[in-house]
């Protein structure tokens, strides 16, 4: 079964990942290596077990568009939005045994720095046929 483990983040993540301070400080360039180093290691050893099938982050909100549908015309709003403070920031893709599986895995791209942090676990779907059960 593959599972969809969903990363979330903020504006403010970004802005220090790009050395802009924030609430809080602009990440140091040796933090911001660490981060990578991290990320590539965990996923590298998801790729030898078998498990990893696609992992990406995402652009920052800034870059994102939302359509709407409103009296049968699209409305676009361009990021960042508002009136949400949290945005989807990633996602890796695992083929594993088990939902319990695919959680222990998440559980490693959880930052234990961060408060309140805390990543979704989503059975991926293989056609419409897997909604009834």
């Amino acid at each position: 079964m593959k599972y969809m483990i969903l990363l979330y983040g903020s504006q403010q993540d970004y802005d220090v990942l790009s050395g802009r301070a924030s609430n809080r400080p602009a990440m140091s360039a040796e933090q911001i290596a660490a981060m990578h180093q991290h990320m590539e290691t965990f996923h590298q050893a998801l790729a030898e077990s078998g498990e990893l099938v696609d992992a990406r982050g995402l652009s920052e909100p800034v870059h994102a568009r939302r359509v709407q549908v409103r009296e049968g015309a699209p409305v676009i709003t361009d990021g960042p939005y508002p009136e949400t403070q949290e945005v989807l920031a990633g996602y890796t893709i695992v083929e594993c045994a088990s939902f319990d599986r695919a959680t222990e895995i998440a559980a490693g791209l959880v930052d234990p720095d961060a408060p309140g942090g805390y990543v979704d676990v989503r059975p991926v779907l293989d056609g419409v046929e897997d909604l009834a059960g």
